[in-house]
């Protein structure tokens, strides 16, 4: 019983490790008006306004414009010739559900088992204690869409629901933002992958390709039943499985189904026309190939990671930096993201940077990851620009926030709080100055 008890102290002693934050905490409810001075104001959906003001009631935005009447006395916000931008949103991300990677195991909760999981709500996993957050907050990523995903290697189907968040939280309660906005389907892969293994086994190997239709035949079964279930009128038992898709039949949730080559997303378009969903492509690697067609359908696309090989041997090596432009240019609603494991999404505006310098301007980089992902995330009537009656989720930066060399943030607001920028790395910043004698 000792040794049990010795455990357990130190197991929660990682714990609090792992997720304490040390002096950093959310910001308290805003209670002022107050007016953001002197900057250049990007609103988000290509417009400038040069030696703008912002004037913030109730926390929210109330008047914008460079031709505001600042009242004597008023409290006062000067962005000392910076730029303002809306704050950024991931719209695909693990943030609060995964902390350290694959090597701790304690510390990520992203995944149920089995196949098909819509019941599952990530937002009462997420954690809000998570040291990776305040890193995104500092370079100006407010919001995020926090997904369930499948584990590395699995091939769970239908993973569950997700939820936007706004990054200034005590707990997944206070954090959400637009709870269960849309159900998760994993497309199986259609390429059938040859390796090592496969090569020198003698025994014939199942067909990849049947194995994966015979699996989309499983979830397209699956929403048939939904579908017979949810039009009775009355049942004897509850399905929670058939209740957590309703929302998909009236239209109240969207599907985002991940896929990267043309014949998944041509299945996720037959899926869409069979059950009438509003569905989303998440990946998308070669949606540029079908880019009129994603149009005409009405289809948005969250790109993947752009900083990634090409899915194909034939592409140019630089595609992935392309894509965003050919969306753009066949009229098609898409947003970028940033999934690389490394970053944590943090890299997410230069990503954007980046396909600014393959074709978009910079106002369209910038509308890739704030107005049009608030657009795919259904959250555009409250935030993703710096417009008259939305929520004053607002970030000032001394130069482009588009580029990491002038990228230095001075003023971030939540909902009209201004939040903490300190992090786990300023910290750090800070502790060795101090060691070194550098202050």
């Amino acid at each position: 019983m000792k040794k049990i008890f010795i455990i357990i102290i130190l197991l929660n002693n990682i714990s609090c490790l792992l997720y304490s934050q040390s002096v950093i905490y959310p910001a308290k409810e805003n209670k002022s008006d107050y007016f953001i001075t002197n900057g250049t104001i990007h609103v988000g959906n290509g417009q400038i306004i040069s030696n703008g003001i912002i004037e913030v009631s109730n926390n929210k935005i109330v008047k914008v414009g460079s031709s505001l009447t600042v009242p004597s006395g008023a409290k006062v916000i000067d962005a000392k010739g910076g730029q303002i931008y809306p704050g950024m949103i991931s719209a695909i991300s693990n943030l609060g559900l995964k902390e350290v990677g694959n090597g701790v195991r304690g510390s990520n909760d992203y995944a149920e088992i089995g196949d098909i999981n819509p019941s599952i709500r990530s937002i009462v996993a997420y954690n809000t204690d998570s040291k990776v957050i305040n890193v995104l907050r500092a370079n100006g990523i407010l919001l995020a869409n926090v997904i369930p995903q499948n584990e590395s290697g699995s091939t769970d189907l239908i993973t569950g629901s997700s939820s936007v968040v706004q990054l200034d939280a005590w707990n997944w309660e206070d954090a959400s933002y637009r709870m269960d906005g849309n159900i998760h389907f994993n497309m199986p892969s259609l390429v059938a992958r040859t390796g090592r293994r496969q090569f020198f086994n003698a025994e014939p190997q199942a067909d990849p390709v049947k194995l994966a239709m015979d699996r989309i035949d499983k979830v397209r079964s699956f929403f048939q039943e939904a579908q017979s279930y949810l039009s009775e009128g009355s049942h004897s038992e509850t399905n929670l499985k058939f209740e957590a898709v309703k929302n998909l039949f009236n239209k109240k949730q969207k599907l985002f189904i991940h896929c990267n080559i043309v014949k998944e997303m041509l299945l996720a378009m037959d899926l869409a026309h069979q059950f009438k969903f509003n569905v989303v492509i998440v990946g998308g690697a070669d949606s540029w190939m079908i880019a009129d067609l994603l149009k005409q359908n009405n289809i948005p696309v969250i790109l993947g990671e752009s900083h990634a090989l090409p899915s194909s041997f034939d592409d140019d090596v630089d595609q992935p930096y392309k894509t965003p432009y050919l969306l753009q240019k066949a009229g098609v609603l898409f947003a970028i993201t940033d999934l690389n494991e490394e970053t944590r999404g943090r890299n997410l505006m230069f990503n954007a940077g980046t396909a600014a310098a393959y074709g978009l301007t910079k106002e369209e980089a910038l509308t890739a990851i704030t107005l049009n992902a608030a657009k795919i995330l259904g959250i555009d009537d409250l935030t993703g620009t710096i417009e008259v009656g939305k929520d004053a989720n607002i970030v000032v930066s001394q130069g482009d926030i588009l580029d990491m060399k002038s990228s230095i943030l001075t003023h971030a607001f939540i909902q009209g709080r201004e939040i903490n920028l300190n992090n786990k790395q300023t910290e750090l910043y800070d502790r060795y100055k101090y060691k070194y004698g550098l202050n």
